[in-house]
């Protein structure tokens, strides 16, 4: 050591001596020339060592760190540091000290000189040094002993940052080729070993390095990383993804069996690590490599969709390598909202006719409990539009026109909802739907949410989105406008009447060819019907037809048979809808998770009630009947001051949340166990808390069904709902009486006690106070007051005591005809309030308890008018809640109005 010293002490005297100052540029000392600058007695000290060992290894490590300096000074500051080096070959002694050094700290050193050197060269001239003459190869080649991980994290950087370097200069001094083909790249080869490191560092500097590598764009490197055995890769990150996609689906079992804050965090880390592989997956894409973009595809399809997840929409996951049908949904969200590729986007779609013996042999599974063939129509079954084709086909075609307000009727027996079936024959569309009909709240969720995310995915074909039933509607008619634009000045029309019926006789001429007549002039009509894109041949789409036909190919070998292929898109849009509709009539379900369903209803439902046949109506209105009759009862319930201001603000956010463009939720949001409402644990006359969650979940519920009520009978949804004002005349003679003004009563308030009773009640053991009590009501507000009598003026008191009239549930005690029982809650939920709605979502709900007071009068009759009191000012406070919500209540008068009515809350 005191050798080591001894040479340190040395050099720097050396330094200091020749005049060699260190100055701060940046984060890199670097050296500049005061006289005699001693580069080359570096270099010279360095090329006279033939082994490195514990006497000189600290020098070798001072020279190294200076040298990379002193290079990275002169390529920014004087050209004729670096060619000094370059004269001396000091890569070669670079290499020549590692093949000597025995020491992991000068590996350590070395690999970190490079690393510095090469990130901060700006020299093309230095940079072409640097990677030529196979030094960068043979320390990218160099086997080090990686059980030391600080040495792996600075080999990875290494690698790093030579590819940071990369472009189509500089990656032919890296490879070699024979006949212009690549035949050797060690940095790629000697990277992706590590891109499955445990280290998630270490993961992610190999994929940049691996991307830095693609987009260079280089043709010959491309064929190379596409070509066995480094193809495989390519499959190897996709396995890798999915033990990923299995880990997570325990994570949502453990969290489904121990619900919790530790959980949900534990599910949130796996859910950003599968995200960072997709978003990788779609970078990698991005590189433009066509052969590259079909691996992956191939890949995702043989490895991942079609072995474990399409199986897993219907089969419980029985052991660790299989996933639930909810994690399935996610996974397959996930997919393809981020990995936007054509083929892939489109396969996975068309997959969905295929029923689950396509993938997996019924025998080998268990399957979901929630499959049921009842609740929509089966992809076999045929309805009355299928029969166009063939009148079409005979050149004539009668139509039935109602004289009938609504024409609904012509659709009604478009779709049977009698058929019976067993569920081995469902397609995983139907499964999909059977999970809306009959799942519970986490498949329902799982379910819209794949619908809504084949609804965004760009890269759908619209005669895919057509034929399973979920073409937006604004495309649809985009579609049907060019149609009836391009064949309707061929036909003829003929009109007759049969009271009460309006005949049409359509007459197609001999001569028309409705395939041809759908080939447009204009490019939007060839790209919508050219028989290159999503005409229709021979009853089935060519499109979604091409997949089918792609998913038996042989490395995927799907065999299925999908004749329901052919029936009319018109039949699986109505099973779409069926499913939609019979979601809002279910009372096992969220409000946020129906909230999700009027989103997707809402894209697929037009601004026509023609759409919507008597069935779908009759189900909404007798929903929204039920739900209506259930919200008149909160009127007389615990919050009724806050039922309005609760409506106002879920209006708002509910018509913000179903005419949005994209669903308010994430599908990552179907992995966490909902929480369980304490309502439904707890019956809600024993918590105002409990009946405050619950009245706001109902009136979520209730603001969406009048919503879809109004969208279903075509007109827009007002900003505001419609709400009577507040009466301008106080409704109760009390609070005209007391002097009350209309901010109400606060402690210290002066009012006049001639309708007060005095009473008697102790806050604390052993001290009983005396007050005057009253019940008032102003408005949709109410209050209980204890006042104290001022002493110098008579029948004026001033208020101490203040409680919410609603919810007090007033009754004389069974043994104390003299006492009265109140039950107080609190002036407002902490759910509504922001500042506690944090803290309230982590408390124990069953902490939460209202409280209770026991009035004493001086006698029965006092007690009874008190009692009185509070049941009359009561029932003022909700008529005049019941008349400012009327309007809204009364949905046909509100639909034919011509403007919405004032709202003031």
């Amino acid at each position: 050591m005191m050798a080591s010293q001894l040479l340190g002490a040395l050099l720097h005297l050396v330094m200091k001596n020749f005049g060699f100052a260190f100055y701060n540029y940046g984060e890199v000392r670097v050296g500049k020339k005061l006289g005699f600058f001693p580069k080359e007695h570096l270099t010279y000290q360095l090329m006279k060592i033939q082994v490195v060992n514990e006497v000189n290894k600290d020098f070798v490590v001072e020279a190294l760190r200076s040298i990379a300096e002193l290079i990275t000074y002169g390529d920014q500051h004087d050209s004729a540091f670096f060619e000094f080096f370059m004269e001396k070959q000091v890569m070669g002694e670079f290499v020549r000290i590692l093949k000597i050094s025995r020491s992991m700290t000068v590996s350590l050193q070395l690999l970190q000189t490079m690393s510095i050197m090469i990130q901060n060269l700006k020299n093309e001239h230095a940079i072409y040094y640097m990677f030529s003459n196979e030094h960068i190869n043979y320390l990218i080649t160099y086997t080090f002993n990686f059980r030391n991980e600080e040495l792996l994290s600075y080999y990875i950087s290494f690698l790093r940052a030579i590819s940071g370097k990369l472009n189509k200069n500089t990656i032919s001094l890296l490879v070699k080729t024979q006949n212009v083909e690549v035949v050797s790249f060690p940095l790629y080869v000697e990277a992706i070993r590590y891109a499955f490191h445990e280290e998630n560092m270490i993961r992610t500097a190999i994929r940049a390095l691996t991307l830095n590598v693609y987009h260079v764009g280089d043709e010959s490197v491309n064929r190379y990383v596409t070509t066995t055995p480094h193809a495989a890769y390519f499959s190897n990150l996709v396995t890798f993804f999915r033990k990923q996609c299995i880990n997570l689906n325990r994570l949502v079992s453990e969290a489904s069996k121990n619900p919790g804050s530790e959980s949900t965090s534990s599910i949130l880390v796996a859910v950003d690590e599968i995200e960072d592989n997709l978003y990788y997956f779609s970078d990698v894409i991005s590189a433009g490599i066509p052969d590259v973009g079909r691996l992956i595809t191939d890949n995702i399809l043989q490895y991942l969709i079609f072995p474990l997840l399409l199986p897993s929409l219907r089969i419980e996951a029985v052991n660790e390598t299989q996933i639930n049908a909810v994690t399935s949904m996610y996974l397959l969200c996930c997919i393809l909202r981020i990995v936007k590729i054509k083929d892939l986007a489109n396969t996975v779609a068309a997959s969905l006719f295929c029923p689950l013996e396509a993938f997996i042999k019924i025998s080998e599974s268990k399957l979901n409990g929630y499959i049921s063939g009842h609740g929509f129509t089966h992809e076999t079954e045929r309805s009355d539009s299928d029969n166009l084709d063939a009148k079409l086909e005979s050149r004539s075609l009668e139509a039935t026109i109602s004289n009938l307000p609504s024409s609904s009727q012509s659709h009604e027996e478009d779709v049977t909802l009698q058929h019976s079936y067993s569920s081995s024959s469902l397609a995983l569309r139907e499964v999909l739907l059977s999970y809306v009909n009959n799942g519970d709240d986490m498949l329902v969720l799982g379910s819209l949410s794949v619908i809504a995310t084949l609804l965004q995915t760009k890269e759908l074909d619209e005669s895919v989105l057509d034929a399973l039933g979920i073409l937006p509607q604004r495309k649809q008619h985009k579609k049907l406008l060019l149609v009836t634009r391009k064949i309707l000045p061929l036909f003829s029309f003929k009109f007759y009447q049969r009271s009460p019926m309006v005949f049409v006789h359509i007459i197609c001429p001999t001569n028309f060819d409705a395939e041809q007549s759908l080939v447009g002039e204009g490019s939007d009509e060839e790209q919508l019907f050219s028989p290159e894109s999503s005409s229709i041949r021979d009853g089935f789409n060519s499109e979604l037809d091409r997949y089918l036909q792609k998913l038996k190919q042989e490395q995927y070998g799907v065999l299925c048979s999908c004749p329901e292929v052919a029936a009319s898109p018109r039949v699986h849009r109505f099973q779409v809808l069926d499913a939609l509709v019979n979601l809002f009539c279910r009372s096992n379900i969220s409000a946020e998770t129906l909230w999700d369903g009027g989103w997707a209803l809402r894209q697929l439902l037009p601004y026509n009630e023609t759409e919507f046949n008597s069935h779908h109506l009759e189900l909404l209105k007798d929903s929204y009947r039920n739900c209506t009759s259930t919200l008149l009862l909160e009127v007389k319930g615990f919050w009724p001051d806050l039922l309005i201001t609760v409506l106002c603000d879920e209006w708002r956010k509910c018509k913000r949340a179903i005419e949005a463009s994209s669903p308010r939720r994430e599908p990552k949001y179907v992995l966490f166990p909902l929480q369980k409402s304490y309502f439904e644990e707890v019956s809600p006359g024993d918590s105002s808390i409990v009946a405050g969650e619950r009245m706001c979940e109902l009136v979520k519920v209730f603001v969406l069904l009048h919503q879809l009520q109004i969208f279903s009978l075509g007109r827009a949804l007002p900003d505001q709902p419609p709400i009577l004002p507040q009466s301008d005349v106080p409704q109760s003679f009390r609070a005209k009486a007391t002097g009350l003004d209309v901010l109400g009563p606060k402690p210290g308030t002066e009012l006049t006690l001639d309708d007060a009773v005095p009473c008697r009640i102790s806050f604390e053991r052993g001290k009983e106070r005396h007050f005057h009590f009253l019940a008032v009501s102003l408005g949709t507000s109410g209050w209980i007051l204890l006042a104290e009598e001022l002493p110098l003026k008579q029948n004026y008191g001033v208020v101490r005591v203040t409680a919410p009239l609603a919810g007090s549930k007033p009754r004389i005690d069974d043994k104390h005809a003299r006492w009265l029982q109140l039950r107080i809650r609190p002036s407002t939920l902490p759910l509504l309030d922001p500042d506690q709605a944090a803290t309230y979502s982590q408390v124990n709900k069953k902490a939460l308890v209202d409280g209770r007071w026991t009035l004493a009068f001086s006698n029965e009759y006092t007690c009874k008018s008190a009692l009185s009191m509070i049941l009359e000012e009561t029932n003022l406070q909700s008529n005049e809640v019941e008349r400012r919500i009327r309007p809204l209540l009364d949905l046909e008068r509100d639909v034919n109005s011509s403007s919405p009515i004032s709202t003031t809350s």
